[in-house]
């Protein structure tokens, strides 16, 4: 018969999840350790223990060792779900109904931000970080993660505070916007431009592979450092690029041709450029600010579970 679920190579670390009878007659008990040795014909595996004796066991029979440990401390874990329900304090719409270019097809994505309350993080089963869901489209941070992220200008998260959708806030979602500005510093510089070019070259060669790019994903690349160029020159993330809005779709629907497109990245690069060297953005973010507020939320969140 078949083996049920991923083989298991010879040599393989396994534990008896259940009694088996053993090569001298008597009894293999459940725990028993040993390594895969062969499969019987019927589809069984060979399983050679640690004191010499032999065993058979079905596939549904065994546990990897490592995962049977795991298994025997397991923990009730954190419903993500829930604490999303429960617990966001902030939530805005991003994408292209953010960016000024939605159309009649595009999705409504929402990205937030949850305070997971502090004595979850007293268990063994700690909260998690980010959760996809529960609503179709909506992505959400732990607010510890979420302004780790932000501190280093990762893109996506910072565009969530500068949105102009906001869906949810609560009392402390208006503190966490009012903190936006300490996440800004010339680090952009380098995730911006940095992921554009890594991307493009990808792009570039599956132009030349393809005959065409993936030009949704083009036009976005685009639509970046146009938001870079404003936050590196102005010291604001302005999230709306409408006023391009035509310009942009051309390169979405694949109406702009890969020469004039790259024409139009290495000038925002080169103004890029120029825009750092006189940017009013600090060297690094305001890590101290941001800590203090996430030391006070955790405060102030102890009793919410």
């Amino acid at each position: 018969m078949p083996v049920e679920g991923p083989q298991l190579p010879v040599g393989t670390q396994v534990v008896l999840r259940v009694a088996r009878p053993d090569s001298d007659g008597g009894t293999a008990q459940r725990g028993a350790t040993g390594r895969v040795s062969g499969v019987t014909p019927d589809g069984r595996y060979l399983v050679h223990l640690v004191d010499g004796r032999d065993a058979t066991a079905g596939r549904d029979q065994l546990s990897l060792r490592t995962a049977y440990q795991d298994e025997a401390v397991a923990v009730d874990q954190v419903d993500g779900d829930e604490l999303v329900r429960k617990y966001t304090v902030y939530a805005a719409v991003v994408g292209s109904r953010a960016f000024g270019l939605a159309t009649d097809s595009s999705d409504t994505d929402t990205r937030g931000v949850y305070v997971a309350p502090t004595e979850v993080f007293w268990s063994l089963a700690k909260p998690p970080m980010h959760v996809d869901g529960p609503d179709p489209e909506w992505f959400s941070w732990e607010v510890e993660r979420f302004c780790e992220l932000a501190l280093k200008a990762n893109p996506n998260l910072l565009e969530v505070l500068h949105s102009p959708l906001v869906v949810r806030q609560t009392p402390l979602g208006e503190e966490l916007v009012e903190l936006r500005q300490a996440f800004l510093s010339q680090l952009a510089y380098q995730t911006y431009s940095g992921y554009v070019l890594s991307q493009f070259k990808k792009l570039e060669a599956d132009f030349r592979r393809d005959g065409a790019p993936k030009w949704k994903h083009v036009m976005h690349l685009i639509r970046l450092l146009l938001a870079a160029r404003t936050l590196l020159a102005e010291g604001k993330l302005v999230v709306d690029v409408g006023q391009h809005r035509e310009r942009l779709l051309a390169i979405k629907r694949g109406e702009s041709g890969w020469p004039d497109v790259e024409r139009w990245r290495l000038s925002l690069h080169e103004e890029l450029d120029r825009a750092l060297a006189r940017t009013v953005l600090p060297a690094t973010p305001d890590v101290g600010r941001v800590d203090a507020w996430l030391r006070s939320v955790r405060k102030r969140s102890i009793g919410d579970a």
